[in-house]
């Protein structure tokens, strides 16, 4: 009430998964915080966003033209295998990079890059065109997992979205054949630092208005490292006796690699508090960013 962001560590199976709620009064108009993720390029920027890249309609090699692997990762794939890579892929991709280059070659590095550009806009046609069932079953551990039957599993035990967010739901789920007026999407790509790599994400923003408020749902559809899947949903609500502003309230979940058996145990308390200090430092700068819009 005093005006400073919270966040709370929500209950979910800590053997593959975490999620934490968020929440702090914004003294802006709801219409600023849209118009900023339109611009999401610029909106987020900074900070562990090393590159933010809004994927055009209909989307192109070239969005994805400073697409380039980290490092540590172009040093993984050379060991890369189906069944045992670093890097999260599917098997084609990885069997691709096996054929298509030549990892001796003093061009094995802009090889590398191609595959990985190509694999990200043969990703993000195939959601648009295929919704789930067009994304891909990852091969990097020796237990195949589907990036769509995780999703599922995971809203499947969100409350927000099934007793009160129904109609987002289900066009989360049936996307792109859902059938609903009123929300606008897009998509998006970033290089983000988290944890001990440098991670390229691919993400899907809903905008969801009515009269009651505003939904945002930003669906985390890749991760090249740590997550299976993950929703953040945001609900933006107007507090007419409070005055002007809006609550911006945060329920975020992510499937999370290594969170199961003795090791994870180990890591776990970890990897929760540093998703919890992310979402606080999320709540922080999208308030300073809205309420001072001159500044960015």
């Amino acid at each position: 009430m005093a005006g400073a962001p919270v966040t709370e560590l929500i209950d979910v199976d800590e053997g593959v998964e975490v999620g934490v709620f968020g929440a702090v009064w914004i003294g802006a108009p709801v219409r600023r915080y849209i118009d900023a993720l339109h611009d999401i390029e610029r909106f987020e920027r900074g900070g562990g966003f090393k590159v933010t890249k809004r994927i055009s309609t209909p989307p192109a090699l070239e969005d994805f033209a400073d697409l380039r692997l980290p490092d540590d990762a172009f040093r993984d794939l050379k060991k890369c295998r189906v069944g045992d890579c670093v890097v999260k892929l599917d098997e084609p991709t990885i069997l691709r990079l096996k054929a298509e280059v030549d990892w001796k070659s003093p061009e094995a590095r802009s090889a590398a890059d191609g595959v990985m550009r190509r694999f990200a806009l043969e990703f993000v046609n195939g959601y648009l065109e295929g919704g789930n069932q067009r994304l891909p079953v990852y091969r990097d551990h020796e237990r195949p997992v589907s990036a769509a039957e995780e999703f599922r599993a995971m809203v499947d035990q969100m409350p927000e979205l099934t007793k009160h967010l129904p109609n987002l739901r289900r066009y989360l789920l049936d996307f792109p054949a859902a059938s609903a007026p009123g929300p606008e999407s897009f998509l998006y790509w970033q290089e983000t630092e988290f944890g001990l790599r440098p991670t390229i994400r691919i993400s899907h923003v809903v905008i969801w208005e009515t009269p009651d408020g505003t939904a945002v749902a930003s669906r985390m559809l890749y991760a090249s490292h740590y997550f299976r899947t993950g929703l953040e949903l945001r609900v933006l609500v107007a507090d007419p006796p409070r005055g002007p502003g809006f609550w911006f309230v945060t329920i975020s979940r992510s499937r999370v690699d290594g969170l199961g058996g003795l090791t994870g145990r180990l890591i776990r308390g970890r990897v929760r508090d540093g998703v919890r200090k992310g979402s606080m430092a999320a709540l922080r700068a999208t308030k300073r960013r809205l309420e001072t819009p001159a500044g960015g």
